[in-house]
C-alpha cells in the first residue's frame, strides 16, 4: 500500500498531452527515453493524435501516480468525460500560442462540474509567437464563464515545454525537469488513507477485451479493498444488484498491467470475471452494497450503413465479406466501444446501421476493419435527429472555432452563413481572425476539404458537439456532378486526358474500373456517364502534328475520410484492404434513372402531405 493519486491530462488536439505523459514516464525512470510512447497504435502514429485513452503509472517519492492520457478529438469526448470521473485532479494543457479552443471548454466544463480543482499548464512556451500571459487571462475568463467556484478559480499556473520535459513555476524559472509539476500535484490532492477500511466500492469507467479472459472492467476503487476470487455484487444499468465473482485483478506499473492478489482504495484497477460488466456499473461489497450513480453514456449523433460489398470487384482483396463476418466484428467492437450503436437494416442480409459520435469515430472503426481484411460498402454519413417535448424536430449543432488569415475570412463567413451557421464571436488572435460559429453537424460533413481549399491550407478549424437545436431547414448539396464509368475494363491515359479537360479525375491510367464506378468529378453540376477505357485509334497514316503527347490533369487520390465526406445519398464508398473506391448505389444507368424517378415521386408525395 502506498499513497495513490490519480490524474488525467486533458486538452484539445495537438496541445502536447501524450508528449507530457511520455516525459512523466521517462523522468520517473519508469521507462527509458522514447518518442511518443503513449501513441503506440498504428493509426495514432500515422495521424499524430490520441484515439484511445490509456492508463499508466509512475512512482514519485512515496506516491504512486496513476496517469490517464485522454483523446483530444471531439468525437471521443464521451470517453474523456468518463475518465475524468476517476481522477483526483486534471492537468489542463493549453497551447501558449493557440490559447483556449472549443475542446478546452468542453473538457474543463466537465472537470469543474465534477468538483475537481484543475492545474493549468501553459505548454510550448518556446514558440516564437507564444503569448503565455494572455492565455492565462483567457483561461481565467473561461473558468468564470463556466461558473467555477472560488477554490477552482485559485488554480495553480505552470509553464512548460513538454517536448523537453521541462515545467516551470514562472516564465523566468530555471527549472530543467518536471519537479515543479510533481510537487504541485502532491500539494493539490488531499489523500484520505482511511478509505481502505470501508466496504468495497468500485465504478467501471472503461472497458477492454482479452482473447483469453474475456471482457475487462477498468475503474477506480473509491473505497475498500478488492481481492482475487472475492464474491461481490454489481449494481447494473437496470438498477439491480447482481451477485458476481472477481477472477483476476491487475494494476498499472508503468505501461504494463500487472496481476495482483489485492488492490486498495484510490487505485485504478482492471478486473476480469464479470462477463457482462459495462460502463458506469458499481462493484460493491456483497454484505454492504453502496452503489454510485450510473454514468450516462452520451448518445450517438451520426450514423451510416455498413453494407455487404456487392461490387464486381468484391472478394479480390479481402478475407471477410459476408454479413456474418461484419456482424461478428461489430459485436466484438461493442465489447469495448460503448459510444457505438449497431442495429440490423430492414433487410438483415444487406448490412447494419452503425451509429457513433462523429465522422472520425466511425472512420477509425472502418480503417481498423479494412486493415484486418474486411471488405465493406458504406453509405453517406447522416446525422441523428431527435424530437423535443413539443414534437419539434431537433438536430445536433457543433461549436466551430476557426483561425484564418484576414483575406480569407469573408469567404469562410459567407460559406458558414449559407450552411445555416450562427456567428457567436469574432476577434483577432496572433494576427489572424478568430471566428466562432454554431453550425448544424450535417452542414460540416465534407466541409473540411472545401475549408482547406478556401483558406489555401492556412486556416485551422476545430469543432466540438454543442447541443441539440431546432431543425435549421434544407441545405445545399454538393455543387459538382461526377464521371461514372459505363464499362468494365482498364482506364486508359488517352481517355483520362480528354476527361480531365472537363473535370478532375480520381483514378490514374491502368486502374481497373467497372460499370457504375465513379472515376472523377465533373466541373459542372450534372453527372456524366463516360468511357474511361477508350484508347486512341491506331492508323497506318502518320502526319505532322498528329502525335501529341498525352498530358494528364491533376488526379485526386481520396483518403477514407475524404471519400465519406464527398459522396451523396445515391452513392457508396467501397472499402477493401487495398482500395477505396467510389460508386453509385445502382451500377446500371437504367436502374439509376428508375431509382431517381421513384425518389422524386416520393418527395413530391411527401411535400403534398405536409
Amino acid at each position: 500500500m502506498s499513497k495513490i493519486i490519480n490524474i488525467a491530462v486533458i486538452a484539445h488536439v495537438d496541445a502536447g498531452k501524450s508528449t507530457l505523459v511520455d516525459a512523466f514516464l521517462t523522468q520517473s525512470h519508469t521507462l527509458e527515453a522514447s518518442n511518443q510512447i503513449m501513441d503506440s497504435n498504428d493509426l495514432e502514429k500515422e495521424r499524430g493524435i490520441t484515439i484511445y485513452s490509456k492508463n499508466c503509472s509512475i512512482q514519485y517519492k512515496d506516491y504512486k501516480i496513476n496517469i490517464v492520457d485522454t483523446p483530444g478529438h471531439a468525437d471521443f469526448s464521451s470517453e474523456v468525460e468518463r475518465i475524468i470521473r476517476t481522477v483526483d485532479t486534471v492537468i489542463l494543457l493549453v497551447d501558449s500560442a493557440e490559447g483556449v479552443m472549443p475542446q478546452t471548454r468542453f473538457v474543463l466544463s466537465k472537470s469543474l462540474a465534477l468538483g475537481l480543482n484543475p492545474i493549468l499548464l501553459i505548454n510550448k512556451i518556446d514558440k516564437p509567437d507564444q503569448r503565455a500571459n494572455e492565455v492565462v487571462d483567457e483561461v481565467l475568463e473561461l473558468f468564470m464563464d463556466l461558473d467555477a467556484n472560488n477554490q477552482q478559480l485559485e488554480f495553480p499556473v505552470l509553464y512548460g515545454i513538454a517536448k523537453q520535459g521541462i515545467v516551470k513555476k514562472s516564465l523566468d524559472d530555471d527549472s530543467q525537469d518536471l519537479t515543479p509539476l510533481f510537487d504541485t500535484i502532491i500539494k493539490q490532492v488531499k489523500i484520505d488513507e482511511n478509505l481502505v477500511n470501508e466496504p468495497l466500492q468500485m465504478q467501471v469507467s472503461n472497458l477492454a477485451y482479452d482473447d483469453y479472459i474475456g471482457r475487462l472492467g477498468i475503474g477506480r476503487i473509491y473505497k475498500g479493498v478488492i481481492e482475487e476470487g472475492q464474491n461481490v455484487v454489481v449494481y447494473n444499468q437496470q438498477g439491480e444488484l447482481v451477485k458476481k465473482k472477481i477472477n483476476k485483478i491487475f494494476v498499472y506499473e508503468g505501461l504494463n498491467r500487472v496481476s495482483v492478489k489485492k488492490a486498495y482504495a484510490n487505485d485504478i484497477v482492471v478486473v476480469s470475471g464479470i462477463s457482462d460488466i459495462t460502463i458506469g456499473e458499481t462493484i460493491c461489497d456483497e454484505n454492504n452494497p453502496e452503489p454510485l450513480p450510473l454514468i450516462e453514456i452520451e448518445k450517438p449523433t451520426m450514423s451510416m450503413n455498413f453494407l455487404v460489398n456487392k461490387s464486381p470487384f468484391a472478394g479480390q482483396d479481402g478475407k471477410y465479406l459476408t454479413t456474418r463476418n461484419i456482424k461478428d466484428r461489430l459485436d466484438k467492437e461493442l465489447e469495448v466501444n460503448v459510444g457505438l450503436a449497431v442495429e440490423p437494416l430492414e433487410s438483415a442480409a444487406d448490412g447494419f446501421k452503425v451509429s457513433g459520435r462523429g465522422e472520425l469515430h466511425l472512420s477509425i472503426l472502418l480503417e481498423n476493419m479494412r486493415r484486418e481484411g474486411y471488405e465493406i460498402a458504406v453509405s453517406k454519413p447522416e446525422v441523428i435527429y431527435e424530437r423535443n417535448e413539443d414534437g419539434k424536430l431537433m438536430e445536433p449543432i457543433e461549436r466551430v472555432q476557426i483561425d484564418v488569415p484576414e483575406e480569407y475570412s469573408g469567404t469562410i463567413i459567407n460559406t458558414l452563413n449559407n450552411k445555416k451557421g450562427e456567428m457567436i464571436n469574432m476577434g483577432t488572435k496572433n494576427n489572424q481572425i478568430r471566428i466562432e460559429y454554431l453550425v448544424p453537424t450535417r452542414a460540416l460533413i465534407g466541409y473540411n476539404t472545401q475549408f482547406i481549399n478556401d483558406t489555401h491550407g492556412e486556416g485551422i478549424m476545430v469543432k466540438v458537439f454543442d447541443s441539440y437545436q431546432k431543425y435549421k431547414g434544407e441545405l445545399p448539396g454538393r455543387k459538382n456532378g461526377v464521371f461514372i464509368s459505363q464499362v468494365n475494363g482498364e482506364a486508359m491515359a488517352y481517355s483520362l486526358m480528354n476527361l480531365s479537360e472537363r473535370g478532375t479525375m480520381f483514378i490514374t491510367p491502368k486502374t481497373p474500373v467497372y460499370e457504375g464506378m465513379i472515376v472523377g468529378m465533373n466541373s459542372r453540376s450534372n453527372d456524366l456517364v463516360v468511357n474511361p477505357t477508350k484508347n486512341k485509334k491506331l492508323t497506318n497514316v502518320r502526319a505532322s502534328g498528329t502525335d501529341e503527347a498525352i498530358k494528364l490533369g491533376t488526379v485526386i487520390i481520396m483518403s477514407l475520410e475524404d471519400a465519406l465526406s464527398f459522396i451523396e445519398d445515391d452513392e457508396l464508398v467501397e472499402i477493401t484492404p487495398l482500395n477505396i473506391r467510389l460508386r453509385k448505389k445502382y451500377l446500371n444507368e437504367i436502374d439509376r434513372k428508375k431509382a431517381h424517378k421513384e425518389v422524386k415521386n416520393e418527395t413530391t408525395l411527401t411535400s403534398k402531405v405536409d
